[in-house]
This record gives structure tokens, sequence and C-alpha cells, in this order.
């Protein structure tokens, strides 16, 4: 039973920035969304009888001074042994140019703290070098990936260049690892919200606006089973992904068991001026 990671690919989201893609610039949204948490079906050898929970998930931020990732999930797992209350606390920073990420990842379980990730990663000379403080003081060197607000900057590129299919490698904090995550991401068409969407009232004015449907499947960094034609992911995400990056109706699938995240508030903030204020 492994808490949610962050997403969700993509979860990390949506800044007020602007991205450049040929002529065009994309504007992405500050934002605080809220989600529930239910398990959606089990494995027969699970231990699972039962998981519900909520997601906190903010972003704010801007082009001129970085990034700031926010994400609480609370979680509490029914087994046959008894409850189990999973509590995962999420905080980074990625700089304006995406070449530096500064990351604190605490899990608890029964409010007892069980991991700490922390330090700071950076792209130098091709690589990613990962100056770990918890849960020791090590450097880690391994093939550059991308951070989480260049992840998405990626994805929505990509989608409205056409491209329906593509893989990478990122890394955004949340565990102890000396390698990439590869992540292969499939990317559909845009559809409208339809009338009977549950997440609509959540949505607000972005309900006018249309969706892609997007799965991402992580593994990871096995590189030599994925040669080996050994390409079953650790776990796989869909979701429902808006043009200003907004992650909603997911469905989060492990080899024991699946959960879904439903959008139940957002909050959409003013995107972060980078025009110095004017003295009187």
């Amino acid at each position: 039973m492994r808490p949610l990671r962050l997403i969700l690919l993509f979860v990390p989201t949506l800044l007020g920035l602007a991205v450049v893609h040929g002529a065009s610039a994309q504007t992405l949204m500050p934002h605080r969304a809220v989600y529930d948490l239910a398990l959606l079906e089990t494995s027969d050898d699970s231990d699972i009888d039962g998981l519900t929970g909520r997601w906190v998930f903010e972003f704010s931020g801007s082009a001129c001074e970085g990034y700031t990732l926010k994400s609480r999930i609370v979680m509490r797992f029914e087994t046959a042994d008894g409850p189990n209350l999973v509590d995962q606390q999420v905080t980074s920073f990625e700089s304006s140019d995406s070449k530096t990420l500064r990351f604190t990842t605490k899990s608890f379980v029964e409010e007892q703290l069980e991991s700490e990730v922390e330090g700071t990663a950076k792209l130098e000379d091709g690589n990613t070098v990962v100056g770990y403080e918890q849960p020791e003081k090590v450097e880690k060197t391994f093939a550059a990936t991308l951070f989480p607000t260049a992840q998405l900057r990626e994805l929505l590129e990509k989608a409205n260049a056409g491209q329906r299919f593509y893989e990478t490698a990122i890394f955004d904090g949340t565990e102890f690892t000396d390698k990439a995550i590869q992540v292969s991401v499939v990317v559909g068409d845009p559809k409208p919200v339809e009338n009977d969407d549950p997440e609509k009232k959540a949505l607000g004015a972005l309900a006018k606006d249309t969706f892609r449907p997007v799965t991402a499947a992580y593994f990871n960094g096995r590189e030599d089973e994925k040669e080996q034609g050994e390409e079953t992911s650790d776990y796989n995400v869909s979701f429902k992904l808006h043009e200003g990056g907004l992650q909603r109706d997911m469905v989060i699938r492990y080899a024991d068991y699946s959960m879904t995240a439903k959008l139940v508030d957002l909050s959409v903030f003013e995107p972060e001026s980078c025009e110095p204020e004017k003295k009187n």
C-alpha cells in the first residue's frame, strides 16, 4: 500500500507564467484545488478493504520569481488489521528557468513521521545533480530530467503541437532515489465538459473550456527492464487536463489497488506580476 505520488504526473501544475511555443504564448493558472479520494477497486491479493481521503494542492509564483508548490494528501486505509492513516506533505520551489528545484517531502503513518526527503536538485552539464539533506546527506547524479513545472510545460506544448504519445524523464523530490522516473504519456483530442459531468460545479467558469484526456505510465527508473521488454509500469494515472493546467477526474492505478481523485473545490488566483511596484 503506497501513498499517492505527487502526480501525479503533472499535478505540479499551473502557474501564472507564459510558455513560449512558436509565436504563441500559453498562460497557466495559479490555483488551489481540493480533491476527494476514494477506493475504486482492489486486486484479489490486496489487504485493502476501503480508502477515503482528501488532497489539497496549491501552486503559485511567476516567471520572474519562480514557482512554489504545496500539496497535502491525507488518506485512511481500511484493512483486515484495522485502519491506517497516511499523511503526505510536499513543498517545493522551482526556479523560473526550471534548472533548480528545492524540495521537502514528509510522510506520516498514524501521525508518526515515517520518512522525510529534503534537498536541492540542479541541472548541470547535461545531468541532474541532487544534493540530499534528508534522509541522509549525500549527492546523487543521473541523466537530465524535467522538474514539475517544466514537465507541465512539455505536456501542454506537445499536446498543442498535435503530439499524441511521447516519453520523458522526471524528478520531483517526492522520493529518495538515484534514478529518474521514466514516464510514457498518451494525450487525447480536446473534448467539451458535459452537462452531467459531476465536477462541473466545482469547475466554475472553467466548465466552458475544453479538456484533453491524458494517461501517464510511470516506470521507476528501470531502463534495464524496458530494454528487456518488461514494460509493466509501477503505476499509471489517467486524468482530464484543462488548457490552463488544471488536472481533474483522476484515476491512479497501483499493482494492488486503484483510487479516484475528484475535484470538489477550485480557487483560481491572479497571476503574479513581473513588473516592479511603482513608488509614489
